[in-house]
């Protein structure tokens, strides 16, 4: 019975993940649509992926440091 809660949670999780997400307003929508060349829409999602690595990089790095200090306290210990 675990197991078979388990494999229905997972599959909630993919269909959540995989479906789209229209997170733009109608506004921005409109004027990027309308552009004839582009460059705005190219411009705002650079700008949303680098807005959005940010916060990776600042994990990874705390994840870094927190696994160099358990590595140098096992190394201590012993």
């Amino acid at each position: 019975m675990i197991c078979f809660k388990k494999y229905i949670v997972w599959i909630l999780v993919v269909y959540v993940s995989f479906t789209d997400a229209y997170a733009q307003c109608a506004m921005c929508r409109a004027v990027l649509e309308s552009e004839e060349g582009q460059k705005a829409a190219e411009g705002i999602n650079n700008g949303i992926v680098y807005l959005m690595i940010i916060p990776y990089i600042l994990i990874a790095g705390v994840g870094y440091f927190i696994y160099r200090s358990k590595r140098n306290s096992k190394n201590t210990a012993v």
